[in-house]
C-alpha cells in the first residue's frame, strides 16, 4: 500500500464520532445535526425530470472533456455570473463534484519526484486540501487565518524559503468554516506572488452561491483575473459545484474552469482516473447551470433560517454574519471539544469542534475555540436548534467566562 496513506489524519466527522461515542443525549429529544455541509433542501423537481428525460445517455460511454452542451452552459453561466469571456471547448471541464476535481487536481499538478516542495492551505481549510497534497507527495503549508485579523489568511508572514518551494495554493471563497470572502486586492496580492514564484492557484467555489445579499454576491476568482487584465487567467483554476447551490449532492456534478493549458494537462490525467461524468448527468447539469430560478429561492431560505437563528443565539452567544455559504462560525468560552459533547448530551444538538477542522500551526490551532454550525436544514429545525443551543449557552457561558482558549 501507498505508505503515504499513513500520513492522513482522521476526517473531521471521525473524530466527532469517537468524541461522541458513549454519551446519552435526552430520548426525548430529537436530534438535530448541523455538523455536516450536506445540503438538504429539496432538488429541484425540474432537475430530477432532467435526468429522467435523459436516461438514455447511460447506454454510451461519456468522454472525459465532457459534452459540448455541458461546457457551453457552464461558460455561459460563468460569462453571465462573474462577466468573464471563456472559451468552452478550451478553458472548461466537466468534473464529479468539488472534492473529485480539487484531489485529482493536485495529484495531476504535483510531482513525487520534487520532495521539497509544498503546498499552502488556509487554516481552518477542508481537509481534502491536506489529503490531495500528502498523497501527492507534497508537504502541506498552513496560512492562519484568525479572527483577530478577520479570518484574512496571513499571507504577508509566509517567508520568501517557503514561497519558492511553494507549487500549488489552494483558496476557498467564499470561506469554509467562516463565510468570508476574498477582496480583490487580496486576489491582486496572490496573483502578484503566483508570478514571481511560479505557482498555480486553485479557488474552490463550491459555496459561490449562497450569499445574504442579491446585489452583491461575491467575488469568484476568474472574476478577479478578469478584472485585474489577467484574461487568460494563467497558472489560475476556479471550481465550481452543483452540491450547493442547485441542492445536488448526489449528483456529484461541477466544473473547473480557467488556465486552458492546466486543463489541458487535467484531462490527460482524468482520462485514466476514469471519472467522467455519464451523459444523463452531464444534460442534466446543463439544465441547471441555464436556470436561476431555484438558486434564488435557495437562498431566500438560507436568510430565513440565517436571520432567525441569529436572532435566538447571538443575545446569548455572540455570532457574526457570514458573508456567504451556509455555515456560522461561532466562537465558544473554553473549550471547543467539551462545548460540542455537553451540548449533545444535553440537546441533543450535534456541531463541529472547531479544532478539526484546523491543524496547530505557528504557535496556535486556529480553530480552537469555535464551532462550526451549518444551517443546512429547514428553517424549523434552525430555529429549534438555536432555542436548544440558546439554553445551554446560558448555563454554558458563565461557568466557563474567562477559559483560555
Amino acid at each position: 500500500m501507498n505508505r503515504r496513506l499513513r500520513l492522513l489524519q482522521p476526517y473531521p466527522f471521525e473524530k466527532l464520532r469517537v468524541l461522541l461515542a458513549g454519551a446519552r443525549p435526552p430520548a426525548d429529544l430529537a436530534p438535530i445535526n448541523i455538523s455536516i455541509g450536506e445540503p438538504q433542501h429539496p432538488t429541484p423537481a425540474f432537475l430530477k425530470d432532467a435526468l429522467a428525460a435523459n436516461a438514455a445517455g447511460l447506454s454510451r460511454y461519456p468522454l472525459t472533456r465532457g459534452l459540448p452542451e455541458l461546457r457551453e452552459a457552464v461558460a455561459a453561466w460563468l460569462a453571465k455570473r462573474h462577466g468573464v469571456a471563456i472559451d468552452a471547448a478550451t478553458q472548461v471541464l466537466p468534473v464529479a463534484g468539488s472534492r473529485e476535481a480539487l484531489f485529482s487536481f493536485a495529484q495531476a499538478t504535483l510531482d513525487h519526484d520534487d520532495r521539497d516542495s509544498l503546498v499552502l492551505c488556509p487554516n481552518p481549510f477542508y481537509q481534502i486540501y491536506e489529503g490531495a497534497t500528502l498523497l501527492g507527495g507534497a508537504t502541506p503549508y498552513y496560512v492562519n487565518a484568525l479572527a483577530s485579523r478577520g479570518f484574512r489568511p496571513d499571507w504577508a508572514g509566509v517567508p520568501e524559503d517557503v514561497w519558492k518551494r511553494t507549487r500549488l495554493l489552494f483558496t476557498c471563497s467564499p470561506n469554509n468554516p467562516n463565510g468570508r470572502v476574498m477582496p480583490l486586492d487580496e486576489w491582486r496580492e496572490l496573483f502578484a506572488l503566483s508570478d514571481r514564484y511560479g505557482f498555480t492557484i486553485v479557488s474552490d467555489e463550491c459555496y459561490s452561491e449562497i450569499y445574504f445579499d442579491e446585489s452583491a454576491p461575491p467575488l469568484g476568482a476568474l472574476a478577479a483575473a478578469y478584472q485585474l487584465g489577467r484574461d487568460t487567467f494563467e497558472r489560475l483554476v476556479a471550481v465550481g459545484s452543483l452540491s450547493k447551490r442547485s441542492n445536488a449532492p448526489g449528483l456529484r456534478s461541477g466544473f473547473a474552469a480557467g488556465d486552458a493549458a492546466l486543463l489541458e494537462d487535467f484531462a490527460l490525467y482524468r482520462t485514466y482516473h476514469g471519472t467522467a461524468l455519464s451523459n444523463t448527468v452531464q444534460l442534466a447539469s446543463a439544465a441547471a447551470w441555464k436556470d436561476e430560478r431555484h438558486v434564488a429561492e435557495n437562498r431566500r431560505l438560507y436568510r430565513e433560517k440565517f436571520a432567525a437563528f441569529y436572532e435566538l443565539v447571538n443575545p446569548v452567544l455572540p455570532l457574526a454574519m457570514p458573508e456567504a455559504a451556509f455555515y456560522f462560525w461561532a466562537a465558544v468560552p473554553g473549550d471547543d471539544e467539551a462545548f460540542a459533547r455537553e451540548l449533545f448530551e444535553q440537546a441533543h444538538v450535534t456541531v463541529l469542534p472547531g479544532s478539526y477542522l484546523s491543524r496547530d500551526a505557528h504557535g496556535v490551532n486556529p480553530g480552537r475555540g469555535h464551532i462550526r454550525i451549518a444551517l443546512v436544514s429547514t428553517v424549523d429545525d434552525a430555529v429549534e436548534a438555536g432555542r436548544r443551543i440558546r439554553d445551554f449557552a446560558r448555563q454554558w457561558a458563565p461557568a466557563h467566562a474567562g477559559a483560555v482558549r
